[in-house]
């Protein structure tokens, strides 16, 4: 008898195959994204200490070009200002942790706005 997995449960295994094998720490934070439906949100994790060092999202509440444009447009910007933040803080080199999703998309677009912006991975 085969069950079937939802999509939520396939993500979900993914993101622990990928977890066993990335983790941050404070000289090379992991850069960990979540996507809903809606949004794009991403956080630099120090594993070792349990800390965010840096967060950003494309909900837009800090810059007013944020919230126009498409779903991949604003990944984009959210990249870029998490990159911008990161090298405010003096981090330049992180591990990216999709959690699970595929690497197209919003994903790709936030990941290439992140390099766009300075942070190298």
């Amino acid at each position: 008898m085969t069950t079937k997995l939802s999509k939520i449960q396939q993500r979900t295994r993914r993101h622990r195959r990928i977890r066993a094998k990335v983790a941050g720490t404070s000289e090379r934070p992991r850069l960990a994204i979540f996507k809903s439906l809606k949004y794009i949100y991403a956080e630099l994790i120090d594993d070792t200490k349990g800390f965010t060092l840096a967060s950003s999202s494309d909900m837009g509440a800090k810059d007013a070009k944020a919230t126009k444009g498409t779903k991949t447009e604003r990944a984009k910007l959210a990249g870029q200002a998490l990159a911008k933040t990161a090298l405010a803080k003096g981090l330049s080199t992180v591990v990216f942790d999709r959690g699970g999703f595929i690497y197209t998309g919003r994903v790709r677009a936030f990941a290439e706005g992140a390099r766009e912006g300075g942070l190298i991975f």
